[in-house]
């Protein structure tokens, strides 16, 4: 009942700038938090950025200062300005929310969802 699809990926130059977006449809009626997520190779997959509803934001340590995540309440879309990207910023980005929609059979479901994810490149 929901789907999320991601943009905006790519390569860039350190010290370069990107920015991601993601986009959730579906029958959706309440979204609580969205957020982005990313997983390098061989590494597990971390938090990058969240925000709630009542716009209260989390950023992981290492992207505090550079990375913004923002969201249309209005639009089910959240992204994620990048800049300063360094090396080490190069993964597999994923959207991630938590959100209610309601079933085929009249239900309201709650729920995590994920995006497919994109690429960050980050490499001179």
């Amino acid at each position: 009942q929901v789907q999320l699809v991601e943009s905006g990926g790519g390569l860039v130059q350190p010290g370069g700038s990107l920015k991601l977006s993601c986009a959730a449809s579906g029958t959706i009626f309440k979204i609580n938090r969205m957020g982005w997520y990313r997983q390098a190779p061989g590494k597990e997959r971390e938090m990058v950025a969240s925000r709630s509803e009542d716009t209260s934001t989390v950023y992981a340590d290492s992207v505090k200062g550079r990375f913004t995540i923002s969201r249309d309440n209005a639009k089910n879309t959240v992204s994620l300005e990048m800049n300063s990207l360094k090396p080490e910023d190069t993964a597999v980005y994923y959207c991630n929310i938590d959100a209610c929609s309601t079933t085929s059979r009249g239900y309201s479901s709650c729920q995590n969802h994920w995006g497919q994810g994109t690429q960050v490149t980050v490499s001179s």
